[in-house]
């Protein structure tokens, strides 16, 4: 009989993600050589590859994709099981609103364990820019909010989760030279969200900061009307690097004043805001979703 780790399984939930085993490291706190280690292991015991390697790229075998949903499945029933087991029953509804971006990635995965292991508690979800959350938190619509922030000028009383590396994302096909389009009297078309939006403003600075004309060509507040539009072409956007979807292709930044490369992107912080008097319903979600957090990084 043999048994699966879960730390294995995060492991390879964290490589199937991130396609890198360096961010993978970071990610589970363990150097690159015990992710390696990790993923072995796993290959001896299923007695199958799991992921398909070259120098330069790190995706999943066919194996690896059966495997994923059952992965992600124990560590959710895992998760779920120890937070039954060591928070008090709570009962009562708790009105939670979050980004588009971080709902569609992060929230699935978290909310599922936390309703299994409080069945008592209603998630009232809503999603809007971070902006409008923070007035709806302001006027008392809300009980807990995830927001996106500048890390250097967080809200009063904000609580950090993990921190944002973004890169610029397109399609692949935007005629670069030296990795940026330069085309003479014609400004960079950008898919951004409308204003208030963290992502925007990171782009449109970095861009002045460097000199660069742009226009924003497209606007869409949907995570996923805004890789649609990218992947058809019309423009490059700033996005979390965990989070730059198959079908496009992310461009690192490039150093402060480098003439050729993109333009350096400020990291976005990742907070939690929860109100002064939290209901228990409220407060257990918040231990849940900051006690997630470490693997989300």
């Amino acid at each position: 009989m043999h048994d699966v780790d879960t730390a294995l399984l995060r492991t390879f939930v964290a490589l199937a993600e991130t396609c890198s085993f360096s961010r993978t490291a970071a990610k589970v706190g363990r150097s690159q050589s015990a992710v390696s280690a990790q993923i072995q292991k796993l290959e001896a015991l299923f007695d199958c590859t799991l992921f398909d390697r070259d120098k330069r790229n790190v995706r999943l075998s066919p194996d690896g994709e059966r495997l994923l949903g059952y992965a992600r499945q124990m560590i959710q029933l895992s998760d779920a099981m120890l937070e039954r087991f060591r928070t008090p029953e709570v009962a009562g509804e708790v009105r939670f609103g979050s980004p588009e971006d971080f709902a569609t990635r992060y929230l699935p995965d978290i909310l599922a364990a936390f309703s299994q292991a409080h069945p008592g508690v209603l998630l009232n979800v809503n999603c809007d820019l971070t902006l409008r959350l923070i007035d709806g938190y302001e006027a008392g619509d809300y009980d807990l909010i995830v927001i996106k922030q500048d890390p250097d000028d967080l809200y009063p009383d904000a609580r950090p989760l993990w921190r944002e590396r973004l890169v610029w994302a397109g399609s692949g096909r935007e005629g670069a030279l030296d990795g940026l389009p330069r085309a003479p009297g014609r400004p960079l078309p950008l898919v951004l969200s409308p204003p208030p939006c963290v992502y925007r403003g990171r782009a449109t600075h970095a861009l002045d900061d460097a000199g660069i004309a742009w226009k924003v060509a497209y606007s869409s507040p949907s995570f996923a009307g805004t890789v649609a539009a990218v992947k058809a072409g019309l423009g490059v956007t700033v996005l979390p690097r965990s989070m730059v979807p198959e079908g496009l292709v992310g461009h690192e930044p490039g150093r402060p004043g480098d003439p050729a490369g993109w333009p350096p992107l400020r990291d976005a912080e990742i907070c939690l805001l929860r109100g002064p008097r939290p209901s228990p319903a409220a407060e257990a979600l918040a231990r849940f979703i900051e006690e997630q957090a470490p693997f989300y990084r």
